[in-house]
């Protein structure tokens, strides 16, 4: 098939674009100069932009800075562009200019056609639909505002998902009791509940840690135009974007304290890219407890069974892989790696402005999806459905030597070590060599080497 062109103009001159396409000049001579991943950016970033070029245009209206009609077109346009209703016409790679001003300029120069279009009226890309911005504030704001969607939206319901299904499975454990694990070797008997309570901890101070960079990330640079200084802005346009913003998306967004700061650093993304690193060292050890957990089933731990979904090899009939912590633990991965990238870009301020905001905006919004999607396939695919081997942890625990630890105050350390060496080598159950090397009765062996009591307490009510 051949494409049909037609011919834009920008600053530089004179370019050929395609006939159905939205954008323009500057957006075609982006789409030329990067074509190097072929990554655009994410979805809930362009929805960032159409958002904060709706609220431009209405403070600028309110403001008498434009008039009535074309501020009303470019509020439809723009909305158009936040539903992701325009999707296919923002081509631009990641890895473009640092400012994003093409990806800037992508989205006022969709706006202002689809504007021209249902208006009748000249709308001007940079003079209306960019009215009192700068890509320098439009970018950095769309960082804080995309993230702080996804993180309200997506992350924090899939972490409060997957510590409810922990808690819930726990409460359905609580009375078995296994072998607990130090250093992968056999250690003091555990319950379940109380096993996966501790995992249960970590996605909820994970929620936590989360939660307390939003008012940070709620904090805009709009307002603050090409340094910080506010030129060509209304002194009032930064607080009226801010304020549209808030009352559209529920969320407390406020204009920056300071523009210049703003402006020049990334520091509240790499703070939260740093929270969701440790998201993702959360959710990768539940991930390999589950994998070593399940392992087996005749030569592993064998503990649990974790839902059958799908056939584990292409020459082994029969093996069943652990897929969904093994792709949990991927993407975990994936989210340790973007924060490497976004803390080398958030040292990537020059005076100022930063100059690596797309690859931020990239990196930052999928460790967020990649965790929100990652927590609940985790929860739904994987915790809610395993299933307990009882009667093999029952037979490992009583052959447990370590147990004699319940007896060190009653025969000493030395004599434990003994008795546990013994029925290490003997394969037999501790108490009975137990009874055999010491002067308790059978009375007070089953007291004082009963498992269940010995996994008394560790978790507060």
């Amino acid at each position: 098939m051949t494409t049909e062109y037609r011919v834009e103009r920008d600053s530089m001159g004179e370019l050929e674009v395609p006939s159905e396409a939205l954008w323009g000049a500057q957006t075609q001579r982006a789409v030329n100069n990067f074509p190097i991943s072929g990554i655009r950016l994410p979805r809930q970033f362009i929805r960032a932009l159409g958002l904060i070029k709706w609220a431009g245009a209405v403070a600028n209206q309110n403001l008498g800075l434009l008039p009535k009609g074309i501020a009303a077109a470019i509020e439809t346009a723009a909305l158009e562009v936040a539903e992701g209703r325009h999707d296919e016409h923002f081509p631009i790679d990641v890895f473009q200019t640092g400012s994003g001003t093409s990806s800037n300029m992508n989205a006022n120069e969709v706006i202002a056609r689809l504007a021209a279009q249902a208006s009748d009226e000249p709308i001007h890309p940079n003079d209306h639909v960019n009215m009192g911005q700068s890509s320098n504030d439009v970018i950095p704001s769309a960082i804080h505002i995309s993230a702080a969607l996804s993180v309200t939206e997506q992350l924090l319901p899939a972490l409060e998902h997957l510590a409810g299904a922990i808690e819930r499975k726990g409460d359905l454990l609580s009375h078995i009791v296994k072998t607990g694990r130090t250093h992968l070797m056999d250690a003091m008997p555990i319950r379940l509940d109380q096993e996966l309570s501790g995992w249960a901890t970590q996605v909820r101070a994970d929620h936590q840690r989360v939660s307390g960079v939003l008012p940070r990330l709620s904090s805009l640079a709009q307002g603050g135009t090409a340094v910080g200084t506010g030129i060509n802005a209304h002194p009032k346009f930064g607080a009226r974007v801010a304020a549209q913003l808030a009352s559209h998306t529920d969320i407390a967004f406020r204009t920056a304290d300071n523009y210049f700061e703003a402006l020049s650093c990334q520091d509240t993304a790499v703070e939260l890219s740093g929270q969701l690193k440790t998201t993702a060292v959360s959710v990768l050890k539940i991930a390999n407890d589950l994998r070593w957990m399940n392992s087996g089933p005749l030569a592993g731990l064998a503990e649990i069974a974790l839902p059958a979904l799908q056939p584990g090899s292409s020459i082994m009939p029969g093996k069943v892989n652990p897929v969904i912590p093994e792709a949990v633990a991927m993407a975990s991965a994936q989210v340790i790696g973007n924060d490497v990238a976004i803390t080398v870009a958030g040292q990537s301020g020059n005076f100022q402005l930063n100059v690596m905001l797309p690859v931020v905006a990239h990196n930052l919004l999928q460790s967020i999806e990649l965790l929100a999607n990652g927590s609940r396939v985790l929860a739904d695919m994987a915790i809610e459905g395993f299933t307990v081997n009882e009667e093999h942890l029952g037979e490992a625990l009583a052959r447990n030597p370590i147990l004699v630890t319940a007896l060190n105050h009653v025969i000493g350390y030395e004599k434990g070590a003994e008795i546990a060496k013994k029925a290490y080598l003997e394969g037999r159950p501790i108490r009975e060599v137990a009874a055999e090397e010491t002067n308790l009765s059978d009375e007070e062996l089953t007291l004082l080497l009963d498992p269940a009591e010995l996994a008394k307490g560790g978790v507060k009510g």
